[in-house]
């Protein structure tokens, strides 16, 4: 290898770019500067799970993870428990996940992200940097200019701006609306509450033990889990979106509203107490759930694309954040191997989309069936416990030394 820095371009600052940032922070040829659009670094949405496998990936991606993940108020869940929510059998449990082996954690996105950035140099942090255009310079380097009339250049760019992020339609090229993330046929609502309110709420038989909570149910899915050292629980109410605009990602939502949306739920246990949880905040929205349906490349030339940039998927497996961390797993690896920057981003193109997409689409067809509309499962109990539980099998059966060898293996076929 070279004895020359490569300098990296990290487009976007969110929970994506700052965990790629920490794996290629401490390899020495590798020069990396991370750029957010927004005046400051932040996360939208509430918590995000961390599966013992996406630990396993964080660990192998940053040596400090278990000190990241502690002070970021990291939550073990002891198990995640699938409950009927709707119907005659409401309050029946459907089955119990992730009770053999490393507990889930959950965590509360900012304060992730948060610890994540305090370990950076600051001097490598930029924020209020919107991405302008990126073009081939001189010697070979890529010319990156931002909305602010700054300019940079660079050995490399990665793209971990998000769904609609504009690195993602430099790599696609010509054509990148044939690719453009679409709704995915659910919506959903989030709110964090105090511990000590939800409990009183929702009742305190759901908070005897840390666990997350997932009722399923007609048309709609509710959820409820405990973060931030346990002072804060994060709700949830999705559900299907038979008729979802293609320009307009929220609508807003009434009491009215989501009494007609969980309407076969109000005799249940749990959907009155989460609706008014819900509603307990400024302005409360629902949000479309949009995913990526098919993507043909993560690369172009010194270019490449990482996380919800590569593959946005919906929530219903919990591994999106999870395949953002693999994302930064396989790149420092390749980078600890190589400096040859287009033979690592063919690499990991070819190792890594056929893992997502497959993952994209399982995710998508575990909604329909949490939400009651899968195909011969419909609501009934056994046939839920017979179709959701291999559908994490996916998830959990890699081999991670594998999936790194993998790589290795194509990346010196594409030196």
């Amino acid at each position: 290898m070279q004895n020359s820095s490569i300098r990296i371009a990290i487009i976007g600052g969110g929970l994506a770019g700052a965990t790629l940032a920490n794996a290629l922070i401490h390899i020495p040829h590798v020069d990396i500067n991370v750029y957010e659009s927004a005046p400051e670094f932040s996360e939208r949405g509430a918590a995000v799970v961390l599966t013992s496998t996406a630990q396993r990936s964080l660990a192998r991606a940053i040596p400090s993870a278990r000190d990241i993940l502690s002070k970021a108020g990291a939550v073990p869940m002891n198990s995640s428990r699938l409950l009927v929510g709707s119907g005659p059998e409401a309050g029946a449990v459907i089955l119990d996940l992730g009770q053999n082996g490393d507990p889930n954690l959950v965590i509360h996105r900012a304060s992730l992200l948060r610890e994540l950035l305090s370990t950076l140099p600051k001097d490598v942090l930029h924020a209020s940097k919107r991405l302008a255009s990126i073009a081939p310079g001189k010697h070979g380097v890529i010319q990156v200019a931002f909305e602010d009339g700054s300019e940079g250049q660079f050995d490399a760019v990665i793209g971990a701006d998000g769904i609609f992020g504009n690195v993602r339609k430099h790599v696609l090229g010509d054509n990148p609306e044939a690719y453009s993330a679409s709704p995915a046929g659910f919506w959903d609502s989030r709110n964090l509450v105090p511990y000590e309110k939800a409990k009183a709420v929702l009742g305190e038989e759901y908070f005897a033990i840390d666990r997350q909570f997932g009722w399923v149910g007609d048309n709609a899915f509710i959820m409820h889990d405990i973060l931030e050292n346990r002072t804060m629980v994060q709700c949830i109410i999705s559900a299907v979106e038979n008729n979802p605009s293609k320009t307009d990602r929220k609508h807003p939502l009434t009491r009215e509203s989501l009494n007609q949306t969980l309407g076969s739920w109000l005799d249940g246990p749990i959907a009155k107490g989460m609706i008014d949880l819900i509603l307990d905040q400024e302005d409360p929205h629902g949000y479309s759930q949009w995913d990526h349906k098919s993507t043909p490349t993560y690369a172009n030339g010194p270019v490449c694309i990482v996380g919800d940039a590569a593959h946005a998927m919906t929530p219903w497996q919990g591994f999106g954040a999870g395949m953002a961390i693999e994302d930064a797993m396989i790149l420092g690896f390749l980078f600890r191997n190589s400096d040859k920057v287009d033979a690592v981003f063919k690499a990991f193109d070819e190792v890594r989309r056929p893992r997502c997409e497959q993952i994209i689409h399982s995710s998508r067809g575990t909604g329909d069936i949490i939400c009651g509309v899968g195909k011969e499962v419909g609501l009934n109990l056994d046939k839920f416990r017979e179709s959701l539980a291999p559908r994490w099998h996916i998830i959990d059966a890699i081999d991670y030394e594998a999936h790194e060898q993998e790589a290795l293996s194509k990346l010196r076929l594409a030196s």
